[in-house]
């Protein structure tokens, strides 16, 4: 399993870590909804499972569940700030396409 952290959401993710000091890790995966099929969850939690795979980037602790994971796998996350909108970015080689409105996506 491959999920590799921009700095920048490397340094977000861990600003997120340090406010609530009862997570664990951080969560990354997806979830069946909008116009294509999938979005993006990250959220921090503090439950992890047997099925969860866990990954350490620089002091950052990531959970994908197993039925993410092959949704997921191989996607570098990015942090973005434009204006007043701040977002978490994705460039997901297994999205074969998006929406028009990009909040979902659809893979192969």
């Amino acid at each position: 399993m491959s999920i590799s952290l921009s700095p920048a959401a490397r340094q977000r993710m861990l600003d997120f870590l340090a406010r609530d000091t009862t997570a664990k890790a951080v969560r990354f995966g997806v979830k069946r909804t909008g116009c294509s099929g999938y979005s993006y969850v990250v959220d921090l939690t503090d439950t992890i499972s047997d099925e969860d795979q866990w990954i350490d980037d620089a002091g950052v602790s990531l959970v994908v569940d197993r039925k993410s994971l092959p949704l997921v796998d191989g996607t570098a996350i990015d942090f973005q700030k434009t204006g007043l909108n701040a977002e978490f970015v994705f460039n997901n080689p297994n999205m074969t396409g998006e929406c028009g409105c990009g909040e979902s996506f659809t893979v192969g």
